[in-house]
């Protein structure tokens, strides 16, 4: 089992130090192009509040923290986390100009910060790239203060039929697009992988539930393309 995470860490490296320049453009391609809506409804469901304290894992360019800072009148601090060390630089240029968010090159299963520490705990996009869910979920409970808030937007499974049908032969053609216009196809063909065989919106709240987290719940949007899930800890 060891090796096979070490292989998955080995991959998800492998495949974000090829794509981390357009990064943004790969979220266009696995979303058709709509990853930028379903952000600004995540950060609306956080309900943010002034001088509450967000680690946001696999932080990527910096979506989510540059949604949260502006949505608290830039009166809040930030910890933005990723374990590609080419990602993190390209969220220090996009975010360079914020005073109060950090950086850290760090993963999901071992954040090395203190036991509650923040006030909200995202991950967006990341969860299914992680070694070990469970570990990743139990490191996110730790770093939250009582009364700290999980969510989690991540790729789900599709519910309607006809929906599922359409991405799903979309999907196939993610790689080939992404050969074309990035100029690098196997990382698609890991991302489309990873989605096919992440969790389900009820798997993954029944591992929040494992892992301490209440009120779990979940959301989905475009008809289950992606859900968000929520979880506290009291």
């Amino acid at each position: 089992m060891d090796q096979v995470l070490q292989q998955k860490k080995g991959v998800v490296k492998d495949v974000f130090d090829k794509v981390f320049k357009k990064y943004d453009l790969m979220n266009d391609l696995m979303s058709l192009g709509i990853h930028r809506i379903w952000k600004k409804d995540f950060v609306t469901m956080m309900n943010p509040s002034n001088k509450k304290k967000l680690i946001d894992v696999a932080c990527g360019t910096g979506d989510i923290a540059k949604l949260y800072i502006e949505a608290t009148n830039k009166n809040s601090s930030i910890l933005c986390i990723d374990q590609n060390t080419n990602m993190i630089n390209e969220c220090k240029k996009n975010l360079g100009k914020y005073k109060n968010i950090k950086w850290k090159v760090s993963n999901a299963e071992k954040l090395n910060v203190p036991d509650n520490s923040f006030d909200f705990y995202t991950i967006s996009f990341g969860l299914r790239n992680t070694k070990n869910i469970n570990k990743s979920l139990k490191e996110a409970y730790r770093v939250l203060k009582k009364g700290g808030k999980f969510m989690c937007l991540e790729f789900s499974k599709i519910e309607n039929n006809n929906l599922d049908i359409f991405y799903k032969n979309y999907s196939r053609l993610i790689p080939e697009i992404g050969g074309v216009i990035v100029g690098q196809k196997k990382p698609y063909e890991y991302l489309v992988k990873s989605i096919e065989n992440f969790l389900d919106q009820k798997q993954l709240v029944e591992k929040m539930k494992k892992n301490n987290f209440v009120k779990c719940k979940y959301r989905n949007l475009s008809g289950g393309i992606v859900a968000i899930h929520s979880g506290w800890k009291i």
